[in-house]
């Protein structure tokens, strides 16, 4: 929807011409959200069913991902510049705002192709694109895109908690040996905020730390928008994620 607002113009004729838009929310119920194109029998639903997680397509490539308690960003741009240029630039945000914390997140510099079938990672945090930022190696933060014409959409996950490791748990066909393999190979791949700094920074001085890292790269404010904003400008009823 807000992809679309940028597309028809809705979003300019309001906050003028140039501007972009972050957002940042969480998840509840917790969901596992799956790539554009991902076979979704790759996920055990009848679990997911009993268990209350919702399970939902991206409208971005991709892997599955757990959400559960994480820190959640969307960005969305009209711009002429390529994708990986935007990749690069909103992630070097994320890592300002991370170094604010005392972390030393870095770029990853191998290329992961697109591939399928069998041999393919069913989890996204298994699996590092250039530029997504990793810590000693491990992947702390993932993001995805999706451009239409000129209008681009980036989100990705900052996990909390280790608990995105659990869609291990969560994935159909192969038994506990399976599983505890892919918990395995996530444990040795990703890390959580949490597992860095041995604590849980709090939802609202993540948001100031991106806004404070989006200032010193940038030179621009971020100007908050409120719910009800959001919902007037969207004509979409109440929103209920943090916004």
């Amino acid at each position: 929807m807000l992809m679309e607002a940028f597309g028809d113009g809705r979003f300019y004729r309001r906050y003028g011409s140039g501007s972009c838009l972050w957002r940042f929310y969480g998840w509840q119920p917790h969901a596992v959200t799956l790539g554009y194109n991902q076979d979704s029998s790759a996920i055990d639903t009848l679990r997911c069913a009993r268990e209350g997680i919702d399970i939902v397509r991206r409208p971005t490539g991709g892997r599955a991902v757990f959400h559960a308690d994480e820190f959640t960003y969307s960005f969305f741009a009209e711009t002429d510049e390529p994708n990986a240029v935007i990749y690069r630039l909103v992630h070097e945000v994320i890592r300002h705002a991370l170094e604010a914390l005392g972390i030393d997140a870095e770029f990853c510099r191998s290329t992961l192709g697109e591939s399928s079938g069998k041999g393919a990672p069913v989890t996204c945090f298994t699996a590092s694109a250039r530029n997504e930022l990793q810590v000693d190696g491990r992947k702390l933060v993932g993001s995805a895109q999706r451009r239409t014409r000129r209008v681009l959409l980036q989100h990705g996950s900052l996990p909390l908690t280790g608990k995105h490791k659990e869609l291990s748990g969560l994935l159909a066909g192969g038994g506990r040996e399976a599983a505890a393999s892919t918990l395995r190979e996530m444990e040795r791949k990703t890390v959580s905020l949490q597992e860095v700094l041995g604590y849980i920074p709090r939802y609202g001085t993540l948001v100031g730390l991106m806004r404070d890292a989006f200032f010193r790269l940038n030179g621009f404010e971020m100007v908050m928008l409120e719910r009800h904003e959001l919902e007037d400008f969207l004509d979409c009823g109440p929103v209920t994620s943090n916004s």
